[in-house]
């Protein structure tokens, strides 16, 4: 019987856990490192990790949901997860001081999910960047792993594959399938070439590994400490010398640096569900894509009779087979065939259809010349609001700048640029040196190189200045912090919690 039978019973706490982490070079210009592919805006609006947010919060009795991110991403992730307006489930994070891969995250995770509620609780791991269409399917699937999961097992999630995909990894079981039951794991299979990955579809025995997880926590931590002891260790000192904190609507737990830094940057499957023999995987039809390519994205939209799909203002003639993505600009396209064009406000991507996988090469290139285009965009989310580099030359540089209403920027000063501080509209209280100096929509304050300066939004709407950046050297690393709320000091990161109100 290849099948493995669980007894059904009283569900314990399920805990959602998302992994939002990921540079996604594959969806470059829309996703870098400094706005990570989870954080995108699809055709409805809802961004990936607002969509796999709002699946955990369906499920049933789910009342907490565990986000792990890097730090330097929590403000955005927080502020994505508010406007989904969910208020009846609590929202956690674990953050990431350095990407340390899936292993660690995961590790994390299961040692914050048992302080918190014990062996009794059983997690649910979610990538945060994939999509499930089929919301039914998932709860049904979820179920039936939990059931396992509460008997001990490690549950993995398997998609019964509709193609012969060579971009994913696969799950082999020792039996064709032929049940929605629960088959043990005879191993993992790495991504596959074109006419393997067609007998698998064929065969029966292999799935597309979703990378989706159910456990009891102790299970997991067993386990790593048994193949991972790299991950293991260094994980566990770093949540115990965590500085955790709780608010009214969730809870943050910052893990130290100089400990989870040697961690070993290992995914989940090579620690764990390759080395084990306890791991079992759940079949299922959910209408799943893991959203790694423009190829994927592209087929979430229609196409037109001439097979195109669009997103944005275009205009086409003799074009076929194309997939096309503008933001703010009207894009031409005359007398192409089978290319992605994708266009944001600082770089444009142009490639063949059938080189989708290979973006990544493009974004390491970029890395390798130190162009800043594979981290940030033009528009730089920080956890205060925004800024928009508008125009920059030799010696000067132009920023829209937005601060949010009650949000401060760190109490700072720069070596080599002076500022010019023009409000547009709100209302700013800026620091310069010993001075406070309020300012209205039409005034303007100079900043000094070399003077500590602050800029702060007292009102209730956002607010938006222009800034006129001068000097020798215009970086962002000019930069010397002396008090900030939001622990971008190296003291504050190890001591204090992300603070969630201007001091």
């Amino acid at each position: 019987m290849h099948a493995i039978e669980t007894s059904a019973g009283q569900t314990p706490k399920l805990v959602p856990v998302i992994i939002c982490g990921g540079a996604g070079t594959r969806l470059w210009p829309v996703s870098r490192e400094a706005f990570p592919k989870p954080l995108m805006r699809l055709d409805d609006g809802q961004s990936l990790l607002q969509k796999t947010f709002l699946r955990a919060c369906r499920l049933p009795g789910v009342s907490e949901v565990m986000v792990v991110t890097n730090r330097e991403t929590y403000f955005l992730a927080k502020d994505d997860l508010r406007e989904t307006g969910v208020e009846d489930v609590s929202l956690g994070f674990v953050l990431e001081p350095i990407a340390r891969n899936t292993a660690p995250a995961i590790g994390a995770a299961a040692i914050a999910v048992c302080e918190r509620h014990g062996d009794d609780a059983l997690m649910l791991v979610m990538p945060a960047d994939h999509l499930i269409n089929d919301l039914d399917a998932f709860e049904a699937a979820v179920v039936c792993a939990t059931q396992a999961a509460q008997a001990g097992r490690i549950v993995t999630f398997g998609i019964q594959p509709t193609r012969p995909e060579t971009g994913y990894g696969y799950i082999e079981i020792d039996a064709p399938l032929s049940s929605a039951d629960i088959h043990p794991v005879s191993r993992f299979v790495e991504k596959p070439s074109a006419d393997i990955a067609e007998m698998y579809v064929h065969g029966r025995k292999h799935l597309w590994n979703a990378g989706m997880f159910c456990f009891r926590p102790t299970v997991m931590l067993d386990e790593l400490s048994e193949h991972a002891p790299g991950v293991a260790g260094p994980t566990l000192q770093a949540i115990a010398r965590a500085a955790k904190a709780q608010s009214e609507d969730g809870y943050s737990i910052e893990l130290e640096q100089q400990s989870f830094k040697h961690a070993e940057n290992v995914s989940i499957d090579y620690a764990v569900m390759e080395r084990s023999s306890n791991v079992v995987v759940v079949p299922c039809n959910i209408g799943w894509s893991d959203i790694g390519s423009w190829q994927a994205i592209s087929e979430l939209t229609k196409p037109d009779t001439s097979g195109n799909r669009v997103q944005g203002a275009v205009s086409l003639h003799d074009v076929e087979n194309c997939f096309i993505r503008g933001e703010t600009r009207m894009i031409g396209a005359l007398g192409v065939h089978d290319l992605i064009i994708v266009d944001t406000p600082d770089a444009l991507l142009v490639a063949s259809r059938d080189r989708a996988e290979d973006v990544k090469k493009i974004v390491a290139r970029l890395k390798t010349d130190g162009h800043q285009s594979c981290k940030l965009h033009r528009t730089v989310h920080r956890p205060w609001g925004t800024y928009t580099v508008l125009e920059e030359g030799e010696r000067f540089k132009m920023k829209r700048i937005v601060v949010k209403p009650g949000a401060s920027l760190s109490l700072q000063m720069h070596h080599h640029r002076s500022e010019h501080w023009i409000v547009v509209s709100g209302c700013a209280e800026a620091v310069c040196g010993d001075r406070v100096i309020p300012l209205q929509p039409n005034e303007s304050t100079y900043i000094p190189a070399g003077e500590k300066h602050r800029l702060t939004n007292p009102g209730v709407l956002d607010l938006v200045l222009i800034e006129v950046q001068c000097g020798e050297y215009l970086g962002e690393d000019d930069i010397v912090r002396f008090q900030d709320i939001y622990g971008r000091l190296p003291e504050v990161a190890q001591k204090k919690q992300p603070a969630e109100q201007p001091a």
